[in-house]
């Protein structure tokens, strides 16, 4: 694994030599546009609309637009000038308890794994996280962006940095359009916690899989063998609506089926008879 940035962890006194790796990768399926005519790939130019031709980037700066129209231009050497303590640190801030940070705030995961020399303070750090249960919040910049960052122990082994949003960049909800006042019946507030209940179960991730983007590559390599393409008919729309308590019995019975392998054995015998 190729890491992507080189630093220190900033930890009272102690520095803490360390590595960062991307934790996550993207597996999305992008495609390319081609032209229809010709299926030949589209090309992007950075073109100036005043000069009328592409521009290189050697002949693109940085500009801010404070007003309409109105730009200040911003060099790299303007940048460097700039005084940040956390280029090439992490540094830590408090520590705190991570049930106390809502989720919202959480950007990107990097794996920390320490330099060869910085491994005693790095096993120091993570013990004493373990310890307290407690993880760290810190600043660090990475690619001229500073952010908000939270160190946690992670698979009991190694730790990770979560870079974060500050508190600035959150959305208030104070933007969503209002809710209207609706009045719930006992049965339904009943019936909706029996469901929960019914569909709670412990976290496993192996057990999720992206249907769709399997589906995707089946189509593709359908297309590719030159097969024809099997559209499975879609499901007929419900010719009533359902109240919310019929509904959610429904759905109580179908997660209890769905826990049943007796059950599922049942439902394929019939499909098969």
């Amino acid at each position: 694994m190729r890491s992507l940035w080189k630093g220190a962890i900033s930890f009272g006194l102690v520095s803490i030599p360390i590595k960062l790796y991307a934790a996550t990768e993207d597996h999305t399926t992008h495609f390319r546009q081609l032209h229809k005519d010709c299926n030949s790939p589209i090309k992007y130019e950075k073109v100036c609309p005043v000069c009328n031709r592409p521009v290189n980037d050697d002949e693109i700066v940085r500009g801010y637009e404070y007003e309409p129209g109105k730009f200040v231009i911003l060099s790299d050497e303007d940048l460097e000038r700039i005084p940040s303590e956390t280029v090439k640190t992490i540094d830590i801030l408090d520590f705190t308890d991570i049930k106390q940070i809502d989720p919202i705030y959480f950007d990107k995961t990097y794996y920390i794994a320490p330099e060869d020399i910085g491994t005693k303070p790095y096993v120091l750090l993570r013990d004493s996280m373990k310890k307290t249960n407690t993880v760290a919040i810190a600043k660090v910049t990475i690619r001229s962006r500073q952010n908000l960052a939270c160190i946690r122990v992670y698979d009991d082994n190694y730790m990770v940095m979560e870079t974060m949003y500050f508190p600035d960049e959150i959305r208030k909800t104070e933007q969503l359009p209002p809710l209207r006042q609706v009045s719930l019946h006992e049965n339904e507030i009943k019936m909706s916690e029996q469901l929960v209940n019914t569909l709670t179960a412990k976290f496993n991730p192996e057990k999720y899989e992206n249907t769709y983007r399997k589906a995707l590559f089946d189509l593709i390599e359908s297309k590719i063998q030159g097969h024809e393409v099997e559209v499975p008919e879609k499901a007929p729309a419900p010719d009533n609506v359902l109240d919310l308590v019929t509904a959610l019995k429904a759905s109580i019975e179908a997660a209890k089926k769905a826990d049943n392998p007796a059950e599922k054995t049942r439902g394929r015998k019939k499909k098969g008879a």
